[in-house]
């Protein structure tokens, strides 16, 4: 399993008030959400009302695929004009199954289902 991370900082220029950041904000998170299907949520800078920090995960199975959805994401939210896009940070992160190497639960634990 692979798990793709970033992390994106934004300036919204128009705003001018974090009720209007909200807003940008909304518009950002549910198209992202709608568009690619992933987890994605305002994780730093809630008290600042001209940058915003979001960050999404993306999970599959195979290295260029998450790499590529991250990567389109982020092209993404920068077509969509409504922030500017400051920074970005992404991070791919590789877990093993586990199930093929021995270990603690053995192996006919996996082999009743």
């Amino acid at each position: 399993m692979v798990v793709g991370t970033a992390v994106i900082d934004l300036f919204i220029v128009e705003s001018r008030s974090l009720k209007e950041k909200r807003g940008v904000l909304r518009r950002i998170i549910s198209r992202v959400r709608n568009t690619f299907n992933v987890s994605v949520a305002e994780v730093d800078s809630q008290d600042h009302w001209k940058r915003a920090v979001i960050g999404f995960a993306v999970v599959g199975n195979e290295t260029p695929f998450v790499q590529s959805v991250t990567d389109k994401i982020c092209a993404f939210i920068e077509e969509l004009g409504i922030a500017e896009v400051v920074h970005v940070r992404t991070e791919l992160i590789r877990i093993s199954r586990g199930f093929d190497e021995p270990g603690e639960y053995g192996e006919e634990k996996f082999n009743d289902f």
